[in-house]
């Protein structure tokens, strides 16, 4: 067979340097703006670690001829799912080193070997299930406990090759071998047929968080039930526990009713969140915090055994509206104002009579604009160009679905009020999309083979539903669904009776 030749003219006059776009304004435009990465195999500097990244997702490597630094046959049975936010890149790796044995966990990804040790990897909880260090090039010598792959010598392509792949589609797409293998008899179902099982999925989601209010309401009562719920909704994902804990707190932290102020500095100072130092460059910012450490000052002695360590929040990674900072400051006004929860519960009751929208409940919610919090996202930030809300649409629809609606569910339930609890069922089921996050995006992937939202399940309680799915089954199995059940479950559905 006859090899084409697409290299220019006398190209082998410049031999130093390689070309793999043709000449053209639009291909240079794609270098300009780092849509392609212009690499040289004779680069002494190591790629971009996002080439590195996409190179492991993907496996754009020679897998049956992997080996560590100290000698070890290795075998990727799974990369493990790229992790976009804090903590090692890829999560829930399958491998099989040289005595046979199959480990499960995290692997990291660095351009150099003593990144471990540069980025505080070693003493970083996040990063103690980490079962492989990846790593641009290391001499062979440097060997250490921890597994060490060096990538460069096993890849599949040159560099330039991989960087021009790297920003073709196929580098965007998910895997096809990392699909669930629930993905396929997913595929087969109708609409009509995967809208109910997410919808009884959600039904499942809404009835335990139910239930978990209803254990929690026998110990501390309905009212302090629910107070704990919405400071765990406030916590999202990374700060759930503390959030929670500052909740059950509550009623140690208001018994003698503080000011507005000094309410923000006792939850700021019980949960470690107060700033040791002062910015120093930003004056308004610098005058709330010594105000809060004047208050939090004469009441540190007597607040001491509460205190949580600052370790226990999870800060980096975080967007400035989600910082635990601000969610402290709503809770605060929360914690200020007497009729809240007979505001929620007035809201449920009119569900009976009219027709509650979710922006209803946002207004029940919402609160006062605060001097420092409606402009400023954090202690450390600027002073925003216009006030922002403490509460935004989003977080009302993760605090209804999450905290409020299975609380008023139950309560309903416990009266006996079977018309109530039917309104908030059919509001549960009809609420409008919460934010998208990672855990749902790697759901949807692996799940349904796309990133794109299906139109039958753009609502939030779809959303509660592939969350069940994820607790129910994949967190019950590994990253290659072994043992796991659900697949020949959905099969089921498509079978005809008797099959």
């Amino acid at each position: 067979m006859r090899t084409l030749d697409f290299a220019a003219p006398n190209a082998h006059k410049s031999s130093h340097k390689v070309s793999w776009f043709p000449s053209s304004r639009y291909a240079e435009w794609r270098r300009h703006c780092g849509v392609v990465f212009c690499l040289n195999d004779n680069n002494a500097e190591p790629p971009p670690e996002r080439l590195l990244q996409a190179i492991w997702f993907h496996q754009r490597i020679r897998r049956e001829e992997l080996v560590t630094l100290d000698g070890q046959r290795l075998q990727v049975l799974h990369p493990g799912f790229w992790n976009r936010q804090r903590g090692p890149d890829f999560q829930n790796a399958m491998l099989r080193f040289s005595d046979g044995l199959v480990l499960t966990g995290d692997v990291e990804l660095d351009l150099r070997r003593g990144d471990w040790q540069a980025h505080r990897h070693h003493v970083n909880p996040d990063y103690r299930k980490v079962i492989l260090h990846v790593v641009w090039q290391a001499p062979s010598e440097t060997v250490s406990g921890m597994p060490t792959l060096a990538m460069e010598p096993f890849l599949d392509a040159s560099l330039p090759e991989l960087g021009m792949w790297l920003g073709s589609e196929a580098a965007t797409l998910f895997p096809q071998e990392l699909l669930g293998r629930c993905c396929s008899p997913l595929r087969t179902l109708s609409d009509v047929q995967l809208c109910e099982l997410v919808r009884q999925a959600s039904a499942i989601r809404l009835h335990t968080k139910a239930s978990q209010f209803q254990a929690r309401a026998r110990q501390v009562g309905w009212e302090q039930a629910l107070w704990e719920g919405l400071f765990r909704a406030l916590g999202y994902k990374q700060n759930i526990w503390p959030m929670q804990r500052l909740g059950e707190l509550r009623p140690k932290l208001c018994g003698d009713a503080p000011g507005p102020l000094e309410l923000q500095a006792r939850l700021l100072g019980v949960g470690g969140l107060l700033p040791q130092e002062m910015t120093r460059r930003r004056s308004a910012v610098d005058r709330y915090v010594r105000r809060l450490w004047d208050s939090w000052w004469r009441e540190r002695e007597k607040f001491s055994e509460l205190q949580l360590p600052p370790a226990l929040w999870k800060l980096s990674g975080q967007r400035p509206a989600n910082h635990p900072e601000r969610r402290v400051a709503l809770a605060a006004h929360w914690l200020r104002d007497p009729g809240l929860l007979g505001r929620i519960e007035q809201w449920a009751t009119a569900l009976l009579t009219e027709r509650q929208s979710p922006s209803a409940l946002l207004e029940v919610l919402q609160v006062e604009q605060d001097e420092f919090w409606s402009w400023h996202w954090t202690m450390r930030s600027a002073r925003l160009t216009r006030s922002r809300p403490l509460l935004g649409d989003t977080r009302a629809t993760d605090l209804a679905m999450n905290a409020i609606l299975p609380w008023l569910w139950m309560r309903a339930g416990e009266g006996k009020n079977d018309s109530l609890r039917q309104q908030l069922e059919n509001r549960y089921f009809g609420w409008h999309m919460a934010e998208d996050n990672t855990v749902l995006r790697l759901a949807r992937r692996r799940l349904l083979g796309t990133e794109k939202i299906p139109s039958v399940l753009r609502d939030a309680a779809s959303q509660q539903g592939l969350l069940q799915i994820v607790k129910d089954f994949c967190e019950h199995s590994n990253s290659m669904c072994d043992q796991c059940q659900f697949p020949t479950l959905v099969r089921q559905i498509t079978e005809p009776v008797g099959h």
